[in-house]
């Protein structure tokens, strides 16, 4: 091979979008990409793209690549998140352990420079399908954490009939209550392990992006407070949709204020997005589920209608 190295730079995103591409013509976990989903990541506020990030090319061709994010903010411990891959034609030849090897000293220097006292934790979130993945985890020190359930509800007539608890009402996305939405996933997460609370730079870019979907996300709101009660944001990707000719609604963030859990809120929320996303016209709904979830949220999707689809496992290692 006539490997060259390099960061990865704004003007790479069509050619990532093509290594994507050619992962999921092998891996097959449903994730499709084109030029404006993976320029959204590499603009990321949080990602050093100079300092935080390596490329292997052969030619014109992106072999290969990671990139860190540097979680804005950490309370016992500072996450850093590594993303990457190898294309199929390239694998098992040792990229992807300079790859991981590259991310981790990348990590180490950030978290250097931040001059954060905190213990950081570096993790990656891959299908648990996905060949040779353990062997390289592993290799590199990397322990597996948790688990993660995706699952998928066929719409149409598979949608409960859910009522909006008492004292409560729906309210759609507005530009007036975006600041509500992220403030409640911060808290409704504010013990989750690999959560890092999401600064207003990281909502924009993270979730207000061209990806999100408005119509189909939703607040409940207590009508005699005006506290906001829960929350749920839906995300759908063109590149999916072209690829398959399948319209996904991806519910991205599912969250309950501390104060309304065990009232029905989450469920309800669910239900509404369901509604209104068969009324919408997508095929399909997607989630994320944590399998350690102390609130059960794998039994919750399963009593709307969800069913099992793929499990990814997040791999973390500690220093």
């Amino acid at each position: 091979m006539h490997i060259t190295w390099r960061p990865l730079a704004r003007g790479d995103a069509k050619t990532s979008a093509d290594l994507l591409n050619a992962m999921e013509a092998v891996d097959q976990i449903g994730e499709y990409y084109d030029e404006e989903d993976t320029l959204q990541e590499l603009v990321d506020p949080y990602t050093d793209l100079q300092r935080g990030s390596l490329a292997a090319f052969d030619g014109d061709v992106m072999a290969g690549f990671m990139k860190t994010r540097y979680q804005p903010t950490g309370e016992d411990i500072q996450r850093v998140v590594m993303d990457g891959g190898v294309a199929p034609a390239y694998r098992r030849q040792g990229l992807g352990a300079t790859l991981v090897k590259a991310g981790v000293t990348a990590a180490k220097e950030q978290h250097a420079r931040h001059g954060s006292t905190l213990k950081l934790a570096i993790d990656i979130h891959k299908p648990e399908s996905m060949a040779g993945l353990p062997e390289l985890m592993e290799s590199q020190g990397f322990v597996p954490v948790g688990c993660y359930q995706h699952m998928q509800h066929p719409l149409g007539d598979q949608i409960r009939d859910v009522p909006v608890p008492a004292g409560l009402r729906v309210e759609p996305w507005s530009e007036r209550n975006d600041e509500e939405f992220r403030l409640i996933r911060n808290e409704a997460f504010a013990d989750d392990r690999l959560r890092s609370p999401m600064t207003a730079d990281s909502w924009k870019s993270k979730i207000i992006n061209q990806t999100f979907r408005p119509t189909v996300s939703f607040l409940l709101r207590d009508e005699a407070s005006g506290a906001p009660a829960g929350m749920l944001v839906t995300m759908s990707w063109d590149a999916d949709t072209a690829a398959t000719g399948i319209r996904d609604a991806r519910f991205m963030l599912i969250a309950t204020q501390p104060a309304y859990r065990k009232r029905g809120v989450a469920g309800a929320l669910i239900g509404q997005a369901l509604r209104t996303a068969a009324d919408e016209g997508y095929d399909r709904a997607l989630v994320e589920a944590d399998s350690e979830n102390a609130f059960g949220a794998v039994r919750l999707y399963e009593k709307a209608g969800f069913t099992p689809k793929l499990r990814f496992v997040n791999w973390t290692l500690e220093i």
